[in-house]
């Protein structure tokens, strides 16, 4: 990039930019994976960005389900008021925690390229060797769904909080396993933490694994800084996977898993949709060209009309 192009770009920010994120670990550690992209792709200072670090209410509560007590808007509801209110200048997500419907002053300006999608089990090396009705915790009714459609003795309890806070109940005993996203590890630097569970075994949730970073809809000179380090083939397979849940209509209590993998021009989408305790699961998939939105939604629709009345239920209809 040429002198008068960075000079071009930095046109209009007198002062570092500001980047919100939560306070935890793992998303200290996205959101610095952001901040040098931009430090590297505009040839920037260090001191030219600023983190923003805050509290998120998610963080607060780790007793009881996200369901519970208010959905994935408690991962982002701070961050939405400190964006809206101007104290910072985007905020960065991990895109499986951020809501399908966003308020409309906000808009997905980027997406950090894509990491390893798997979980990883903790505390076993393969959910066969799991021993007989051993106890494992998960907050994700997916992984739930899932683990008890493999292995019905296996006993689910709830369990929050940060990974560090995760690994420690495992390491002291409290649950037998647990199952992580290998992305998150791997950005603490924990790679060789667990075993990983193939896709054939258990499809990740929509968008496990990205990074996105949103900005204010208004704010076109910052969406332009964001655009710069954005994956395409990210992007698009991200947005494959909201829209087949944005048809589902489904919220923090359905077990819904998908994921889409970019091949040229064409998209290729695999999902499930499962009753919590995973009696049923209806899967399929679709192929599409990256332009067509509606293809997400049909497949969506596909997968409910070949659903029992219980499994349509879990999704209102």
């Amino acid at each position: 990039m040429s002198e008068d192009s960075k000079k071009e770009i930095l046109a209009g920010l007198d002062r570092p930019l500001r980047i919100g994120t939560r306070q935890s670990p793992l998303a200290l550690a996205q959101a610095t994976m952001a901040a040098n992209a931009l430090l590297s792709v505009h040839g920037w200072r260090p001191d030219q960005v600023e983190l923003v670090p805050m509290i998120a209410s998610g963080d607060k509560i780790i007793d009881r389900s996200l369901a519970e007590i208010g959905g994935k808007a408690l991962w982002t509801k701070e961050l939405d008021r400190a964006l809206g209110n101007g104290e910072i200048d985007c905020a960065v997500h991990s895109m499986k925690d951020v809501e399908t419907i966003r308020p409309g002053e906000f808009i997905l300006a980027a997406m950090l390229e894509r990491a390893d999608v798997h979980d990883r089990l903790i505390g076993a090396d393969s959910i066969d060797s799991l021993a007989e009705r051993a106890i494992v915790g998960t907050a994700s009714p997916r992984r739930k769904a899932q683990l008890l459609r493999l292995r019905k003795d296996l006993d689910i309890r709830l369990i929050r909080g940060n990974v560090q806070r995760r690994l420690q109940k495992i390491e002291d005993g409290d649950y037998d396993a647990t199952l992580l996203a290998a992305a998150g590890l791997n950005r603490l630097d924990m790679n060789d933490v667990g075993a990983d569970i193939p896709a054939e075994v258990m499809l990740p949730a929509p968008a496990q694994g990205a990074i996105g970073i949103e900005t204010r809809s208004d704010d076109s000179h910052v969406r332009r800084l964001m655009h710069a380090i954005s994956s395409t083939n990210t992007f698009r397979a991200v947005i494959a996977e909201r829209l087949f849940l944005e048809q589902l209509t489904a919220d923090c209590h359905s077990p819904v898993a998908a994921l889409a993998t970019i091949e040229g021009a064409t998209v290729f989408l695999r999902a499930e949709i499962l009753l919590p305790d995973g009696s049923e699961c209806v899967s399929g998939e679709s192929s599409f060209d990256t332009g067509d939105v509606s293809a997400p939604g049909i497949l969506a629709n596909t997968l409910l009309g070949q659903a029992s009345a219980g499994l349509k239920a879990v999704f209102g209809r």
